[in-house]
């Protein structure tokens, strides 16, 4: 059944490569994939980290709140956010929807501008 469905996905590939709007489509979900895989390893990482160093100050007591547990979420997290801004950021502020209504009020304002002066 692998190769039947391989198959399929292959030609609906090919039938779908020539679609402008199917490539931007998909360089799309791959951006917000490889973000939630980043987001996925960088939760586990930082779950690791606080483990084991409560497992060591537990043992040593030195403190569980010390810079060295929390360094690497601080950073990494910042990146993290950078990241999410580059996959989700255009969207959030300047979308296809707030590009046509600015075309529009501009194309308005001018519209307005050549008729005050006829």
């Amino acid at each position: 059944m692998g190769r039947f469905t391989r198959r399929m996905f292959e030609e609906d590939a090919r039938e779908f490569s020539t679609d402008e709007n199917y490539n931007i489509a998909y360089k799309k979900v791959k951006r917000i994939k490889g973000f939630y895989s980043h987001l996925k390893v960088y939760i586990i990482v930082n779950i690791i980290i606080v483990i084991s160093s409560y497992n060591r100050d537990f043992i040593g007591g030195s403190g569980f709140w010390n810079w060295h547990t929390f360094s690497t979420a601080l950073f990494w997290g910042i990146g993290l956010a950078i990241h999410g801004i580059s996959v989700f950021g255009p969207d959030l502020f300047f979308n296809n929807d707030w590009e046509q209504k600015k075309i529009q009020k501009i194309m308005e304002k001018e519209k307005e501008n050549k008729n005050k002066w006829e």
